[in-house]
C-alpha cells in the first residue's frame, strides 16, 4: 500500500510552465509504474504520462515534446514538468502508482488551470 500526495498545481498563463510533484509514503523503487492522469468535467480520465521502475516513459500524443515525467527514488517522488502549457491542459491532475496484481493507488488530485 502507498499514499500519494500531489502538489504544484495552480493558475498559469498559456505558454507558461508548472512542475507537479507526487510524494509517496514509501519507497517507490519497486513500484512497477507511476504517472499522471488528468480529468476535466464531463470527460473520462486521460492517461498523460507514465514512468516505469526501469525509467521507461510514455506520453499521450497531445503532450509529447511539452511534458516530461521523471522520478527521484531517493525522495520517493515523481515529477511532471509541464512546459508550453495550453488552455486545453486545464484539468485536475492525479498521480497514480501501479503494482502487479494489479493494484492501483491514487492521489487526491491537484488543479491545473491555464488561462488564454
Amino acid at each position: 500500500q502507498v499514499q500519494l500526495v500531489e502538489s504544484g498545481g495552480g493558475l498559469v498563463q498559456a505558454g507558461g510552465s508548472l512542475r507537479l510533484s507526487c510524494a509517496a509514503s514509501r519507497s517507490i523503487f519497486s513500484i512497477n509504474a507511476m504517472g499522471w492522469y488528468r480529468q476535466t468535467p464531463g470527460k473520462q480520465r486521460e492517461l498523460v504520462a507514465t514512468i516505469t521502475s526501469g525509467r521507461s516513459t510514455a506520453y499521450v500524443d497531445s503532450v509529447k515534446g511539452r511534458f516530461t515525467i521523471s522520478r527521484d527514488n531517493a525522495k520517493n517522488t515523481v515529477y511532471l514538468q509541464m512546459n508550453s502549457l495550453k488552455p486545453e491542459d486545464t484539468a485536475v491532475y492525479y498521480c497514480y502508482a501501479f503494482f502487479s496484481g494489479p493494484r492501483y493507488y491514487w492521489g487526491q488530485g491537484t488543479q491545473v488551470t491555464v488561462s488564454s
